[in-house]
């Protein structure tokens, strides 16, 4: 009755409303009797205006800035991806899309696209743009810096990090003492230029470094504390110098530039005793709540803008601002967190490669263009890497640390990275570089980002002693060693569960690693060990309830699926076991369609084809990330379709081939320490014709007579099924079943997928 009731309502209201419009458009036509109407009849036809009015949109200004953003993060992510699989940091690939995306490569063979997507007119938007990406992803670098660590490691780091300023400063100034006169721009003073060059030759950046510090599992070791530590110690005293050479060069003379000089000094002293306090007191009132209001996130953005905007009219630039406003946030995790999250994504995946290619717009490579230019890019290579490497290993060498140490510091403080090209904008905007030195200089902070990993690895060749991946007490056992990789709690104790059934009567002959992987773009140093508690808390406890002992593995690294297979073959573990992920293009038809396009150009298709594995994943049904840990591990590997496994008592072995003959091994297993039922079923009646089938069966019958039963029917019932706890089949058999469409699939309880 309700129903019919809404159904009238609407219908008397819609038809009573469209009624009195029609009536008053009817009316308002009279209207026009006392106005001169003029109607422009087209010449071109309709389709004509159709197409001319299309052509006008995609010419406007936000139209053109949307297709720059689509192209930039598609680039961005490629190029990204690309260096990742070397082994490099995605900042890198990034760089590489801004370069390859202006004058130096699409400008150059596509230059009328080139002119299409990045018109002269638009680049000012973009340019704002970026520098909103820049202030957001400054104020996160100032969240990420952990002063307390820096108290901690105060006297070695700041001998170490300062000696790795001056260094590289005194050269870089020296350096420009005999390349002034051919390359400084018309009307820029010696001192400006000096002082660019000195302070592009001295940063070190941050973010590049702790990840790479993480990547390599060095962030629990005295090396990685101090190499962070420095790199803190680094990052707040480059960007202060920077901001007293900008005042400098804003002001025209040292003397001039004093007062901007003690204007800022107001500044820093009104941010740590003034603002510093109220934000303190903010966090400590809202700390211990579950969620932040709105009002105090506001406050908190609002102090971002302010302080940006403050350093900005001094004349220090507002980057500095945004990174003091992040450096004084509460010494809370959950507030840093909330807001790193809250401001990361859109700072680093859409904002930031705007920053990139606007750099890359801007770098032209054949402006170095005859070998003398090329000679002058080489040694400010040079000079980058001799203060930078060298001033940090002699001075860690000198407060006490090992030759292997010292160099590894040296090596991770030469790192540039995004930080370079930060500075370089500001140098390249305040017409203190030209387009030629700048040019130079971003080859130099790709070069030396780029040798950072390749040097690290030369110095663990050269002294033998490579970070084990794995603890040594794991690699060196002799028990049965099972390693479960899981990514979120509920998996990991389905896992952990699966993992018990299989060992817990031979505790003594066993052993259970749980590994967890975290994403090193996605970890900031902060809060790394609340991150690493976090992850084992519901597995901890579902081992205390299983009375299973495990050990933990934790480890951040940009690339999950090679580092699961990494970990396994080097610990040399006896079975290796996943939770099956979910491909984000299944379920839709434009997922579909992307998932199509996707497997035609997907980069690791095609090393797969080059290396002979593509077979293996002809109609896969594995997500991607699976499908490269199956095709990577080199022992048993089981992966685990979830549908909430508690028990493992009633198990169910289809058998399709003689090649399955290995899942009784498994079999025994769960027999012998989970005392589980076991139902085989022969699916094209192997087991009469094969003699080694056969006697495997035999063999558990009779040990195991009240536990295995062997199926006699002839089709699979979906009761059946339903009344099991678990599925045990073989890779390949899971492959034909998923390709036959069979109707088990809507019926199998969770299913255990084991590759021998």
């Amino acid at each position: 009755m309700k129903n019919y009731k809404n159904g009238a309502f609407y219908i008397a209201v819609t038809g009573g409303f469209s009624a009195l419009i029609y009536w008053i458009i009817s009316e308002g036509k009279f209207l026009e009797g006392n106005k001169e109407i003029t109607i422009t009849a087209s010449q071109n036809g309709s389709w004509n205006d159709f197409i001319d009015s299309i052509l006008h949109n995609l010419q406007d200004p936000l139209a053109i800035l949307l297709a720059q953003i689509v192209t930039i993060i598609i680039a961005a992510r490629f190029f990204g991806w690309v260096f990742k699989k070397i082994g490099q940091p995605t900042v890198i690939g990034e760089i590489i899309a801004g370069i390859v995306l202006g004058p130096s490569l699409l400008g150059m063979y596509f230059p009328e696209f080139s002119n299409t997507l990045f018109p002269v007119a638009s680049l000012g938007n973009l340019k704002f743009l970026s520098q909103i990406g820049l202030i957001l992803f400054m104020f996160v670098i100032g969240m990420e810096l952990d002063l307390k660590v820096l108290k901690n490691k105060a006297n070695e780091a700041v001998v170490i990090s300062h000696a790795s300023i001056i260094f590289p400063f005194a050269l870089g100034i020296g350096l420009a003492y005999f390349v002034y006169d051919r390359f400084a721009p018309e009307g820029v003073k010696f001192l400006s230029f000096a002082l660019f060059m000195g302070i592009a030759m001295s940063i070190t950046a941050f973010p590049v470094l702790a990840r790479i510090v993480q990547e390599r599992g060095l962030q629990k070791t005295r090396l990685g504390a101090i190499a962070i530590t420095c790199a803190a110690a680094d990052d707040i005293t480059a960007w202060s110098l920077l901001a007293v050479v900008i005042a400098i060069v804003k002001a025209g003379t040292f003397v001039s530039s004093l007062y901007i000089i003690g204007l800022a000094v107001l500044y820093v002293l009104a941010m740590l005793f003034v603002v510093k306090p109220f934000l303190k007191r903010i966090g400590e009132l809202y700390g211990s709540k579950d969620t932040l209001v709105k009002p105090v996130v506001a406050i908190f953005f609002l102090t971002l803008i302010i302080s940006s905007y403050a350093t900005e009219v001094i004349g220090i630039h507002a980057l500095f601002g945004a990174f003091m406003t992040g450096a004084i946030m509460p010494d809370v995790t959950k507030f840093r967190t909330i807001f790193i999250e809250k401001v990361e994504d859109v700072s680093l995946i859409l904002l930031l490669p705007l920053f990139f290619v606007f750099t890359g717009l801007k770098t032209q490579i054949g402006l170095i263009n005859d070998p003398y230019l090329w000679k002058v890019t080489g040694f400010i290579i040079l000079v980058a890497v001799v203060g930078k490497f060298l001033g940090s290993a002699l001075a860690a060498k000198f407060v006490g640390q090992s030759w292997r140490d010292s160099l590894t510091i040296g090596a991770l403080m030469n790192t540039r990275g995004l930080m370079e090209l930060i500075v370089l904008n500001i140098g390249l905007e305040l017409e203190v570089l030209t387009p030629e030195v700048f040019t130079m200089m971003v080859i130099m902070a790709l070069v030396t980002t780029f040798m950072t990993g390749p040097a690290l690895d030369f110095i663990n060749f050269v002294f033998k002693d490579k970070e084990a991946e794995v603890p040594e007490i794991i690699v060196n056992s002799n028990k049965y060693k099972v390693l479960i990789s899981f990514g979120n709690d509920e998996k990991g104790k389905s896992l952990l569960r699966l993992a018990n059934s299989l060992t817990k009567k031979q505790k003594k002959a066993t052993s259970v690693t749980a590994m967890h992987l975290y994403l090193s773009d996605e970890m900031h140093t902060f809060n790394t060990e609340e991150i690493e508690k976090e992850s084992f808390v519901s597995l901890l406890e579902e081992s205390k309830t299983l009375n299973q002992e495990i050990d933990t593995l934790f480890k951040a690294t940009k690339d999950i699926e090679t580092e699961i297979a990494d970990v396994a073959n080097q610990g040399d573990y006896d079975l290796l076991l996943v939770g099956l992920g979910k491909s984000i293009f299944e379920g839709t038809l434009l997922g579909k369609v992307i998932g199509f396009t996707t497997r035609i150009i997907n980069p690791d298709r095609l090393i797969d084809k080059f290396t002979g594995k593509e077979g293996l994943f002809e109609n896969s049904p594995f997500d991607e990330r699976t499908r490269q840990i199956i095709s990577k591990t080199k022992m048993p590997l089981g992966i685990l379709i979830d549908k909430d496994l508690q028990n493992v008592n009633r198990v169910f072995i289809p058998i399709f081939s003689s090649e399955d003959s290995f899942l009784f091994d498994y079999a025994q297993k769960l027999i012998f320490n989970n005392n589980s039922k076991i139902e085989i079923f022969d699916v094209n009646n192997d087991i009469p014709s094969n003699f080694v089938v056969q006697s495997a069966v035999e063999s558990l019958e009779n040990k195991y007579p009240n536990n295995i039963h062997l199926m006699e029917e002839d089709t699979m019932k979906k009761e059946f099924l339903a009344s099991q706890d678990i599925m045990v089949i073989s890779l390949e058999s899971w492959k034909s079943l998923v390709d036959s469409q069979s109707d088990w699939l809507s019926g199998v309880p969770s299913v255990l997928i084991l590759k021998p």
